[in-house]
């Protein structure tokens, strides 16, 4: 039996995972724009690409990976704010 502390965890956690991906998808949307492998957008902004790969997979960035990846795919910086903005959620705990 599921208690009502866990289901509310365990909506949490699909609200969070939700939002992560969100996020994901437009930075691959944002980094395919852009004429970039997951490579090439890593290198740019300084990253490995797995950790890049793994944001376009849905795990939220440390936020101070946003202003090197909005660099790296020359989208503008309040742009990606934005996008992180929206997809707010994916950061809460």
């Amino acid at each position: 039996m599921t208690t009502a502390s866990s289901l509310v965890n365990d909506m949490n956690t699909i609200r969070r995972e939700f939002w992560a991906e969100m996020f994901g998808d437009g930075i691959r949307i944002n980094r395919e724009r852009a004429g970039l492998s997951i490579e090439e957008a890593a290198h740019s902004a300084g990253m490995e690409s797995y950790d890049w790969a793994a944001i376009e997979c849905g795990h939220a960035p440390d936020l101070n990976c946003l202003r090197p990846m909005a660099d790296a795919m020359s989208i503008g910086y309040d742009e990606m704010v934005t996008m992180a903005a929206l997809c707010r959620e994916a950061w809460e705990l």
